[in-house]
C-alpha cells in the first residue's frame, strides 16, 4: 500500500511544478486571456495540494478502518 502514496506524491510534485511554471509564464505573457489563465493557474496551485491532502487523509482513514476490522 506504500506504492499508491508514492505515486500520488510524485504526481502532486509534477503537477505543482507545472502549475508554478505556468503561473510564471502567464505572469509575463501579454495576451488578452492572460489574467484569466493566471487566476486559474493560481487556483490550481492551491487546489492540488488540498486534494492531495484529502487523498492522503482518506487513505490513512481507510487503512486504519481496515486494520480495526481485521482485529475484531
Amino acid at each position: 500500500m506504500k506504492r499508491p502514496k508514492q505515486i500520488a506524491a510524485m504526481s502532486g510534485v509534477v503537477l505543482l511544478v507545472a502549475m508554478y511554471l505556468a503561473t510564471l509564464a502567464f505572469a509575463v505573457i501579454d495576451h488578452p486571456k492572460t489574467m484569466e489563465l493566471l487566476k486559474i493557474s493560481i487556483g490550481f496551485t492551491i487546489l492540488v495540494p488540498v486534494l492531495l491532502w484529502i487523498y492522503m487523509a482518506m487513505f490513512r482513514y481507510l487503512k486504519e478502518r481496515k486494520n480495526s476490522n481485521t482485529d475484531n
